[in-house]
């Protein structure tokens, strides 16, 4: 339905991957069903100079992906409840992700909301997700994990291959807006989260801020 991204996309700053991932469409193909959604939220991770990126404490085995060949993915499990995904950037030894915070539904819209539903009844949360509207269906990177149906069994794939990957399908979105992170303690001054403006799956915090230096001086 449209073009795979090349390797050469993720092989470059992870701010510039990170604005380029607004509009393009994360794909999950799990038991011959396809899920996919427009990005319209995402969040930097850069370099061990960052407290908030895993890569802080140096390599280790859990974020080994984030060293490794830019264009895979990295899914972690947050405080033990959530999966999330990220994609790997940068050339190889040079450690940095984009996380995926929020999606525009396209397809398997219906299958969606029933992971969701089948979690939130596991947990005896309400409201009830099959009443979301399809615009709270992938809101927040737990969120949309849990409806695209992925799972630690995705960390390190290949998002060239045919199972997790992201796709140009020309979709236009609205303004980009850029402004500090959401969920962490610590970076928070960094103003390294992107999203569309105005985007209804766009998480509630938007104070936007205006981001002067580049990648280069940031680091």
């Amino acid at each position: 339905m449209g073009r795979k991204l090349p390797r050469a996309f993720y092989n470059r700053p992870t701010l510039d991957v990170a604005r380029d991932l607004l509009g393009l469409v994360l794909v999950h193909n799990k038991r011959g069903v396809r899920t996919s959604g427009v990005i319209v939220e995402v969040e930097a991770y850069i370099g061990e100079s960052d407290p908030a990126c895993h890569a802080a404490p140096g390599p280790t085995r859990r974020n080994e992906p984030l060293y490794g060949i830019p264009g895979h993915a990295y899914v972690y499990l947050n405080y033990g409840i959530h999966c999330l995904v990220n994609v790997v950037t940068e050339a190889h030894g040079s450690p940095a992700a984009v996380l995926i915070r929020a999606l525009d539904p396209l397809d398997g819209i219906e299958v969606m909301r029933r992971r969701r539903a089948g979690a939130m009844k596991r947990r005896k949360a309400r409201p009830d997700p099959t009443m979301l509207p399809p615009h709270q269906i992938c809101r927040g990177p737990g969120n949309l994990t849990m409806a695209m149906g992925i799972t630690l069994a995705d960390n390190r794939l290949d998002l060239l291959g045919d199972r997790l990957y992201v796709e140009d399908r020309g979709i236009r979105v609205g303004a980009i807006k850029w402004g500090s992170r959401i969920g962490i303690r610590v970076g928070i001054e960094r103003p390294w989260r992107a999203w569309v403006e105005g985007h209804p799956a766009v998480s509630a915090r938007r104070v936007a801020v205006r981001r002067s230096a580049r990648l280069s001086a940031e680091r």
